[in-house]
């Protein structure tokens, strides 16, 4: 499944995982490091040009003049502000008229870099982030990891003691193969979970990690953390679901299926959920 339209930031993050995932009839394939490593040696970084050139052609001949105006003003405008107001510009068209996720967050980065305020660059870092979490293509989740990374370490620079951005950059290295040691993310994010281990980001991304390696154990136990913090933690309680599916679990993976069930109120995902916890029973 390809996300080509933009996707509301949020719980809608969250619905999306739960039909993406519930949509597919076997459980997703779990990389070890090394694995994961392969993977970011075998494909070629991909531009944002190539991304611009395809987003073009899913729009209309008016939509396809509107934007060129707007293009040729960032051409044009040498003024830092001037430049400003157009990346906006860019952004709003693609986000509310194109209803395309990568220009729009490409943009949102390219005015947050402008402005250079903490608040800008870890709003625009997290559009790239949460889409990471969901983007099944290797080369698209380099190309969110790498915008997202970038942002977060200028957010870093201005405030160097903010946990979540430094998490954040975790979550680059484990899931948006730009490293050949994609662990290596890890570390800062355990220095953070083990300060404060009520942290729930940090817990999430340390779950999410030991899930990605294999490491179902060591996720369970990140997300029970989570759900004993957070016990309406949709996508904990999901995951802690699947990861007990893929470690032969079925009894505890229908108990908190069954769990995500109570809580989804999305009659399609309820029917997804009630499939696969009928496959689990029999």
């Amino acid at each position: 499944m390809k996300k080509q339209q933009y996707l509301l930031i949020g719980s809608g993050v969250v619905l999306f995982v739960l039909l993406f995932f519930f949509g597919k009839t076997i459980p997703p394939k779990q990389l070890s490091p090394a694995a994961t490593g392969e993977q970011h040696a075998e494909h070629q970084p991909i531009k944002f040009e190539e991304i611009l050139t395809k987003a073009k052609e899913k729009i209309s001949p008016a939509q396809s003049q509107r934007l060129l105006k707007l293009e040729n003003s960032v051409v044009r405008g040498d003024v830092k502000e001037q430049q400003l107001h157009v990346y906006h510009q860019l952004a709003r068209f693609w986000r509310d008229s194109a209803r395309i996720f990568e220009p729009y967050a490409y943009y949102t980065a390219e005015a947050a870099k402008l402005e250079n305020s903490e608040k800008s660059l870890t709003f625009a870092a997290h559009l790239f982030l949460d889409n990471l979490m969901t983007e099944g293509q290797a080369t698209m989740q380099t190309w969110l990891a790498s915008n997202a990374k970038v942002l977060l370490e200028k957010a870093l620079v201005i405030n160097p003691a903010n946990d979540s951005s430094k998490i954040g950059i975790g979550a680059c290295y484990l899931f948006g193969n730009i490293s050949d040691n994609p662990m290596e993310g890890i570390l800062p994010v355990r220095e953070i979970a083990q300060k404060d281990p009520g942290n729930i980001y940090a817990q999430m991304v340390l779950g999410m990690g030991g899930k990605k390696s294999g490491q179902f154990d060591k996720a369970i136990e990140r997300f029970t953390i989570v759900v004993q913090k957070q016990p309406e933690n949709i996508e904990a309680i999901f995951n802690l679901a699947e990861c007990y599916e893929a470690k032969g679990d079925k009894t505890s993976a229908v108990k908190w299926y069954e769990a995500v069930k109570k809580l989804v109120k999305i009659p399609e995902a309820q029917q997804e959920l009630d499939k696969r916890i009928t496959e689990l029973k029999k």
